[in-house]
């Protein structure tokens, strides 16, 4: 950190990354922002945008330069694994986009180049900062959803269009934002998975990836517990908008998010057994539905970030409109970042750490590789020790 003891912060990849330029700006713990891309045209539109003078074209220049303390990498997905190693073995500390990485070999060695480095690694998962999750897990707390029952995640969005390295990307490997809210909010992990491809992918589509399947079902059975958790993924060739979101179920309340943006939660309350109780001609017990529209939790920011959980304006810096942007993931990213940046000012691991985010990130390799077997059952890694 700066004299002032500020983070210097520089952000890898201004595509998604640009989102998060105005909320490090705005953190009174943060210094100074660089920005690294490889096009020397959108380093100059977007760092003129944002009033940032920092400017790199190889991840390589920050990484020699020791002023520039953390690195948040939001490059796409194939640089994930190589990009952190690099970070974490220059000494600093390393936020990093979902997925941690696509092989268990390579989250084993960003685990032990975090351990080896004594810097902070936080894979910034957005599904475990949303305001549907964070109400759900304080519902959870509480005790209102009773013994957990049951877990479904889901996450289908057709990548046609997408640039050549997303064709054929299997989707188990995404599986971050479908699965880590159940294992966020019971601390638990995966035990092992059965899973299977559903349907095969047109030949316009099969890329350089071992992957058959446009869609991916599995189970995740979950260790010292009694709950599966049922996840959807599909990348391709599934007439759906797109949708990101999770049902969780108890034995006193539910609740249900489609991932729809907008859309509210269902929440779902057990009724007391008996015939009072039940809707005439009705069997079995009942439960009363209703609307349920999360709070934000915006108190729990730094006054500076609070107002970046809905929709906010930004004032550009080139002379350009005040343009109007609505928050992105449920409002999750300033609580991502505010995380991130106070695990290093409070010198502790942040929340989603490197065994943390291994152990969420390995189910979906691991089912992948079931799916490949024709349903398979495989036992999930282990990152402790």
């Amino acid at each position: 950190m700066n004299g002032t003891g500020a983070v210097d912060v520089a952000v890898v990849g201004l595509g998604f990354g640009e989102d998060f330029l105005p909320l490090y700006a705005a953190h009174p713990s943060v210094g100074e922002v660089g920005i690294v891309d490889q096009s020397r045209e959108r380093l100059t539109e977007v760092g003129d945008r944002h009033g940032i003078a920092a400017r790199f074209t190889d991840i390589a220049e920050v990484l020699a330069d020791a002023r520039w303390d953390a690195v948040h990498i939001l490059a796409p997905v194939a640089f994930h694994s190589s990009y952190a190693l690099a970070v974490l073995r220059a000494g600093k500390h390393c936020a990093c986009a979902v997925p941690m990485a696509s092989e268990i070999a390579d989250l084993h060695a960003i685990v032990a180049a975090q351990r080896e480095s004594g810097k902070n690694y936080m894979m910034m998962e957005t599904a475990v900062y949303g305001r549907e999750y964070l109400v759900a897990e304080e519902m959870y707390r509480k005790g209102e959803l009773g013994g957990l029952t049951f877990y479904r995640g889901y996450h289908i969005q057709n990548l046609d269009g997408y640039p050549e390295y997303w064709r054929g990307y299997p989707p188990m490997k995404y599986i971050t934002h479908a699965l880590s809210p159940i294992l966020a909010l019971t601390g638990n992990t995966v035990a092992d998975v059965t899973a299977y491809g559903s349907s095969k992918l047109t030949a316009d589509r099969v890329g350089s990836y071992d992957n058959p399947f446009p869609l991916q079902v599995g189970l995740f059975r979950l260790a010292d517990s009694d709950v599966v958790a049922d996840v959807t993924m599909s990348f391709f060739q599934t007439a759906r908008s797109y949708v990101e979101g999770f049902s969780v179920y108890g034995d006193r309340q539910s609740l249900e998010w489609s991932g729809a943006p907008g859309e509210a939660m269902r929440l779902f309350e057990l009724q007391p057994a008996g015939p009072a109780e039940s809707p005439k001609g009705s069997r079995g017990r009942h439960a009363r539905e209703s609307v349920l529209e999360p709070p934000d939790y915006a108190h729990r920011l730094p006054e500076q970030l609070a107002r970046f959980v809905r929709t906010y304006t930004l004032e550009s810096h080139d002379g350009g409109p005040v343009t109007t942007k609505t928050a992105g993931h449920g409002g999750s990213h300033p609580y991502l970042v505010h995380e991130f940046i106070s695990s290093i000012v409070e010198e502790r691991p942040p929340a989603i750490d490197a065994v943390t985010s291994a152990a969420w990130t390995a189910p979906g390799i691991v089912a992948h590789e079931s799916a490949l077997g024709g349903g398979e059952r495989l036992a999930g890694p282990s990152f402790d020790g």
